[in-house]
């Protein structure tokens, strides 16, 4: 079964437990790296520099402490296999389902399940957005689904 390394768990540390709980449930069922929680200042006007995000600090849900946004990524890494980013994004909204958890994903910001309409593509990024009751649940798992669809998708026009 995967387990988070060191780094992850460092990271897993800065986040809202909610967000930390969602995390501990999907490790189980795909293996995937924690790659940060809480940004700083200096960290966060770079990436909005270097156009890897579109918000100066402290607008991002990264820049509190504990933080509402977590920047994951599959493991290994394998930043140009973009299946493998949906296929985390899938199970993520199952796992948040099963807590009661509602999550936004910087592959669909409007939540819409279109992982094609995107004028920003953040792939590794997750926000929690508070609790999900049932509608939400029956949304979320909707939108799982497409993830998952567009995983298979991709990899079935991307493999050698």
């Amino acid at each position: 079964m995967p387990s988070f390394g060191k780094r992850s768990k460092r990271n897993l540390d800065t986040l809202k437990p909610d967000l930390q709980a969602v995390l501990n449930e999907a490790i189980r069922y795909m293996d995937f790296s924690v790659i940060e929680g809480f940004r700083g200042e200096a960290d966060q006007n770079k990436y909005f520099n270097e156009g890897k995000s579109k918000l100066r600090f402290p607008q991002s849900n990264h820049n509190k402490l504990p933080s509402k946004a977590v920047d994951l990524a599959p493991y290994p890494s394998l930043w140009s296999n973009i299946g493998k980013f949906y296929e985390l994004a899938d199970v993520m909204f199952k796992a948040a389902n099963t807590l009661g958890v509602k999550l936004r994903w910087g592959g669909d910001w409007s939540r819409d399940g279109d992982v094609t309409d995107q004028k920003f593509n953040d792939l590794p990024h997750f926000e929690l957005k508070g609790k999900a009751g049932k509608a939400e649940i029956k949304h979320q798992d909707l939108i799982a689904k497409s993830y998952g669809q567009a995983a298979n998708s991709w990899n079935s026009n991307h493999t050698a």
